[in-house]
C-alpha cells in the first residue's frame, strides 16, 4: 500500500511446485506489467499472506492475519501440488475475512470439467489449462483495472486528509472600507466642542462685517452729488 502513484503495479501471487511453470507464469505476467512474487506451495503461499498460523485447523476463525507490507490484488494456483491443493488454498482465502476479496486463478494441466466447476463454485475467478498462454491473460485485465480505479478513488478521499488545505484570503465588506464613521457631537471630548463653537462664532461674526461693509459702500456711491447753481466758470 506504501507505494507511490506513479510506480504502483497491479501485484501477482504466483503458486506452483513446477519450477518451470512458476518461471513461466512468471515472465507471461511481467510482459502484462504485473509485479510478481512466486511460492513453491499454498502453505507458502499462506505464509506470505500471514496466515500461516492455525493453517492446520478446521476453524476459519483460526485463521488470524498478520500486517502485511506489500498488497496482493490476485493469486493464480497450480490444482496439483502436494500437502495442499490449489483448491485447499481456495477454500481457505474464501474463509479468511481479509482475503476472501482477492480474485483467485486455478491452472491445471488436466482438463477435468468436475474439477473445473467445483473451483469456480467455491469462488475462483478463472481457470486456466496449461500451459498458460499471454493470451490467457488478458482475462485478468478487468480485475486489473477494477483494483487500478479502487486505488485512485481511495487516493482521493486521502488527500484532504493528508495535504493543508488552501485557505482563501479574507475578503473585506467594500461598503466597511470605503465608508468611514464620524463620530457624533455628543462622543466628542468637551475640549474639541468649545473649539468648534468659537469657530462658529467668528465665522459668524466676519459674515456680519462683510455684510456691513458692503451696505455701508452701497451706500455712499448711491448718494446723489449737490447740485451748484449760480457757479459760474470762467473761460
Amino acid at each position: 500500500m506504501g507505494m507511490a502513484a506513479a510506480e504502483w503495479k497491479f501485484h501477482v501471487l504466483a503458486v506452483d511446485d513446477s519450477l518451470v511453470d512458476r518461471k513461466l507464469i512468471e515472465r507471461l505476467l511481467q510482459k502484462s506489467s504485473c509485479q510478481v512474487t512466486t511460492v513453491d506451495s499454498g502453505y507458502k503461499a499462506l505464509e506470505f499472506l500471514g496466515l500461516r498460523q492455525g493453517i492446520e485447523s478446521n476453524d476459519p476463525t483460526a485463521l488470524s492475519p498478520s500486517p502485511q507490507e506489500v498488497e496482493v490484488n490476485l493469486i493464480i494456483t497450480d490444482y496439483c501440488m502436494p500437502g495442499m491443493t490449489g483448491y485447499d488454498l481456495l477454500k481457505k482465502l474464501k474463509e479468511s475475512a481479509a482475503f476472501k476479496s482477492i480474485p483467485v486463478v486455478i491452472m491445471s494441466s488436466e482438463n477435468v470439467p468436475a474439477r473445473i466447476s467445483r473451483c469456480l463454485e467455491e469462488g475462483a475467478e478463472e481457470f486456466f489449462l496449461k500451459p498458460v498462454r499471454l493470451a490467457d491473460l488478458n482475462n485478468l485485465k478487468p480485475h486489473m483495472m477494477k483494483t487500478k480505479l479502487k486505488n485512485q478513488k481511495l487516493e482521493e478521499i486521502e488527500k484532504p486528509s493528508n495535504g493543508t488545505a488552501a485557505v482563501e484570503p479574507e475578503i473585506k465588506n467594500p461598503t466597511e472600507m470605503e465608508i468611514k464613521i464620524l463620530p457624533l457631537p455628543s462622543e466628542l471630548e468637551p475640549k474639541q466642542v468649545h473649539l468648534q463653537e468659537v469657530q462658529v462664532q467668528q465665522e459668524e461674526l466676519a459674515l456680519s462685517n462683510n455684510k456691513r461693509k458692503t451696505m455701508e459702500e452701497g451706500l455712499s456711491t448711491a448718494r446723489p452729488r449737490p447740485r451748484l447753481e449760480g457757479i459760474a466758470t470762467a473761460v
